[in-house]
């Protein structure tokens, strides 16, 4: 039950995927008796199954169709006019007159085939398993990432996805690799299928975000990474997203009434970073910037603690409904008194979202409060006692040849690399230091989120 096979095909021919397949059918003599006979056809196994197909078809003989009279399907094996292969199910009805065994041609075609089962038909036998399945999805766009022994096949493939797929509209091809080319993390792509347009709209988290895909990061497959981050932020504390691209962090956290400070060096992405702000009504909680992540550590944490008079939201409560006499006694209850939060002079939080290169930005976290207080002297232990805020920084690694997935020596080295950069001793067995495996960004490539609180001495250090 295979799709023919064209391995020399380059581009997409839909028809040839056309086949008729010789079955047998049960014609039912009263169409009532079609849920009962299915069942027992399919307890003893004589029932045509096959996914995506529906057994029950209009009688292949037009007259009798015409009728409304319907056949049962049956399993391939089953012969019309060998009685021998026959169950003792199917002999059993036959006898009784109540089905009669008629031969059925079973047409399938391009629809009903699986993306699977058509690249599967014209890629070379040799490639089979490394078919390309996987792609990322934002708005109405797919975006491949194709190994060079498929681009040969790119623009049937491209088709295929279109076709199987009925939310997408284009469908490009990666020609760069994010985050290495360009500081923005944008890449050149190319259009494999549909039009040239990748003006997108995205709902995440309850939040909508618009831009242009070309232009900006983005990748579907974080939001359990960024919904992760967020349910760590509480109501009240201030976040500082260094990396913040559109605001797939940044606006949810807001969402969550957290004062959020969050920075891209892209000036596309800070344009829809203040789109995703105004169109998700968070102004009050989320600021953007447009600023170099090195130094918005830095400035940002002193901006905030220097604010004299910090920002403050008062939160209204929703008017109680007079509906009925029955409530009147709770709509004329005392209102109680609206919530007032105010923003703190410390951040709690840093989001550092930048894999490639996010770790090597942790030295602007050296003296981060020293710089607070010029006259503080190193070898005094009485600096003000200002809370350590959690840093949070993605970062890539490899991924481990074991069997168990055992992700202990990146888990050290990644600490390592911390402790080079912090100019400290960052463990592992910490309990506030937690290497989280976000997700495969390559067959050998894993992306990793390293948490854990600044250290006292880090902080308060002189630079």
């Amino acid at each position: 039950m295979r799709p023919p096979v064209n391995r020399a095909m380059r581009t997409l021919d839909r028809a040839f995927f056309r086949r008729q397949i010789p079955i047998a059918a049960a014609r039912i003599a009263n169409n009532k008796d079609i849920s009962s006979f299915r069942h027992r056809l399919q307890k003893s196994e004589d029932a045509f199954v096959m996914e995506r197909l529906s057994s029950i078809r209009p009688d292949p003989n037009a007259e009798i169709a015409q009728k409304g009279q319907k056949c049962l399907l049956l399993r391939p094996g089953l012969k019309v006019d060998d009685p021998s292969t026959w169950s003792p199910t199917i002999q059993e009805l036959v006898e009784q007159t109540k089905i009669k065994i008629i031969p059925y041609n079973l047409e399938l075609d391009y629809d009903y085939w699986t993306y699977y089962d058509i690249i599967s038909s014209v890629l070379p036998e040799d490639e089979l398993d490394e078919i390309p399945s996987g792609f990322n999805v934002a708005g109405h766009i797919a975006h491949l990432n194709l190994r060079d022994h498929s681009l040969p096949y790119k623009h049937l493939i491209a088709q295929v996805i279109l076709d199987k797929n009925p939310q997408i509209k284009t469908v490009i091809n990666k020609i760069q690799n994010v985050g290495e080319e360009n500081e923005y993390r944008t890449f050149a792509y190319e259009v494999l299928a549909g039009p040239d347009d990748l003006n997108v709209e995205i709902k995440e988290e309850e939040c909508i975000f618009r831009f242009d895909y070309s232009k900006v990061y983005w990748n579907s497959r974080l939001n359990t990474e960024h919904h992760r981050l967020t349910e760590l932020f509480k109501e009240g504390e201030a976040v500082c997203d260094v990396m913040a691209g559109v605001g797939p962090f940044a606006v949810p956290a807001g969402k969550k009434n957290a004062f959020v400070w969050a920075n891209d060096l892209n000036p596309d992405s800070y344009s829809y970073l203040v789109d995703a702000i105004q169109r998700n009504k968070v102004w009050n909680f989320v600021q953007a910037f447009n600023e170099d992540g090195r130094e918005f550590i830095r400035t940002a944490t002193a901006r905030l603690y220097a604010e004299n008079s910090s920002r403050t939201v008062t939160l209204g409560e929703k008017p109680i409904k007079r509906m009925s006499k029955s409530v009147v006694k709770e709509a004329n209850s005392p209102i109680p008194p609206a919530k007032v939060l105010h923003q703190p002079k410390t951040f709690s939080h840093f989001v550092m979202n930048l894999p490639a290169t996010a770790i090597t930005f942790l030295p602007s976290f050296i003296g981060l409060y020293s710089s607070l207080f010029p006259d503080y002297s190193t070898s005094s232990s009485n600096h003000p006692d200002l809370p350590l805020p959690m840093i949070h920084v993605h970062t890539f690694g490899l991924k481990p040849e074991n069997k168990r997935d055992d992700n202990t020596e990146e888990e050290i080295r990644i600490c390592e690399e911390v402790s080079k950069q912090l100019g400290t001793d960052i463990k592992r067995t910490d309990p506030e230091v937690i290497i989280h495996d976000v997700r495969d960004v390559a067959p050998k490539k894993r992306m990793f989120c390293a948490s854990f609180r600044l250290p006292e001495e880090v902080a308060w250090r002189k630079v």
